[in-house]
C-alpha cells in the first residue's frame, strides 16, 4: 500500500517514521509538499491513501472523484488561530472586512475563516484571502504585507510561544478541525483494508501517547533541542485516538461542503451520501 505523507498531518508523518509502523500492509510511504495534492496523487495512482484536514477531500468530490473515508481523527480544538499584529488596530473579526489575510486556501483553515466571518455577518468574499504557504504567511504578518494569518501546527504553537502576534479567534469547538484518512474509489481499497488502515492508525496512536519523548525525536530529526521540546509538548497536548469513518464524520463533512457552498467556493451544491464500499465501514461520497 502506498501511503502519502506530509508534513501537516502528524499521525501519516509520525508512520512514515515509526518503526514498524503499519508493518502488514508492506507499505511505501510517498512523501509530498501538503495535502492539497492529495486528489491529484489518488487519482495519478501515486497514492492508495492520504490524510488531510477535513477540507481537500470535499472539494475532491466536489471535482467528480468518489471519495472514500477511512477514518478521522479526534477534533482539534487548539490547532488553528488568527493573528493579528499586536500593535493592530483590529480588534474584532468585522474588522476584517476588505483586509488580504494569508492563509492555506482550501485547507480547513478556509473553513475555519468563513464561520468565523459568519459570526460577524460576513462571508469569504468580503475578505482578501492570499494562499500563501505557513512561513511566507508569518513573514508577510510580520512586515504588514496581509492583516491577518490563520496559522496551523506547528507555526501556530511557535508563535504561541514567542508571543509576536496577538490572538484575534482560536479555532475552539467552532468546528471539528479533524484529520481524515481517504482515497478514491479507483484505487480499489475494500472496506476491510480501510477498516484495517483506521485500526492501525489507532494503534499507531496508542504508541505516541505512551512514548511522546520517541515521537518528538523522531520529528526533529536535526537534533536541534528547542525543536525537539516544541514537537514534545505538541505531541503530548495531542488527542491520537482516531474514529473509523461514520455517519457522524459524513454529517460533519456535510456541513462543510454546505457552508463552503454558501461562501460561493462550491460551484454546485454537494450531498454527501451514507453509501458504504461494501460494508458499514468505508464510507463513500
Amino acid at each position: 500500500m502506498r501511503i502519502g505523507h506530509h508534513p501537516n498531518n502528524l499521525h501519516l508523518r509520525l508512520a512514515s517514521l515509526w518503526p514498524g509502523a503499519f508493518a502488514s500492509f508492506k507499505p511505501e510511504f510517498v512523501s509530498y509538499v501538503e495535502g492539497r495534492e492529495t486528489a491529484k496523487r489518488l487519482q495519478a495512482g501515486e497514492l492508495d491513501i492520504g490524510g488531510t484536514g477535513s477540507t481537500p477531500p470535499i472539494l475532491a468530490a466536489a471535482s467528480g472523484l468518489s471519495v472514500v473515508y477511512a477514518g478521522a481523527s479526534a477534533p482539534r480544538p487548539t490547532n488553528g488561530a488568527i493573528f493579528v499584529a499586536k500593535t493592530s488596530s483590529i480588534e474584532t473579526i468585522a474588522d476584517l472586512k476588505g483586509k488580504p489575510i494569508a492563509l492555506v486556501d482550501g485547507s480547513f483553515l478556509t473553513y475555519l475563516l468563513a464561520k468565523r466571518l459568519e459570526e460577524a455577518g460576513l462571508t469569504l468574499n468580503d475578505v482578501e484571502r492570499r494562499d500563501i504557504a505557513p512561513v511566507p504567511s508569518r513573514e508577510a504578518l510580520q512586515d504588514g504585507t496581509v492583516a491577518a494569518w490563520i496559522a496551523m501546527a506547528p507555526h501556530l504553537e511557535q508563535s504561541l510561544v514567542s508571543g509576536e502576534f496577538r490572538v484575534l479567534a482560536h479555532c475552539g469547538d467552532l468546528i471539528p478541525n479533524r484529520s481524515t484518512f481517504w482515497t478514491i474509489k479507483d484505487r480499489g481499497l475494500s472496506a476491510e483494508m480501510l477498516n484495517a488502515f483506521a485500526g492501525e492508525l489507532q494503534h499507531l496512536g496508542q504508541q505516541i501517547s505512551a512514548d511522546p519523548e520517541k515521537a518528538s525525536a523522531l520529528l526533529s530529526a536535526d537534533g536541534n533541542e528547542a525543536e525537539r521540546r516544541a514537537w514534545t509538548r505538541i505531541v503530548s497536548e495531542r488527542n491520537w485516538e482516531v474514529i473509523t469513518a461514520d455517519t457522524r464524520l459524513l454529517r460533519e463533512q456535510q456541513a462543510e461542503a454546505d457552508t463552503l457552498f454558501a461562501h460561493g467556493d462550491l460551484a454546485a451544491k454537494l450531498t454527501i451520501e451514507t453509501n458504504t464500499a461494501d460494508t458499514n465501514n468505508g464510507k463513500e461520497i
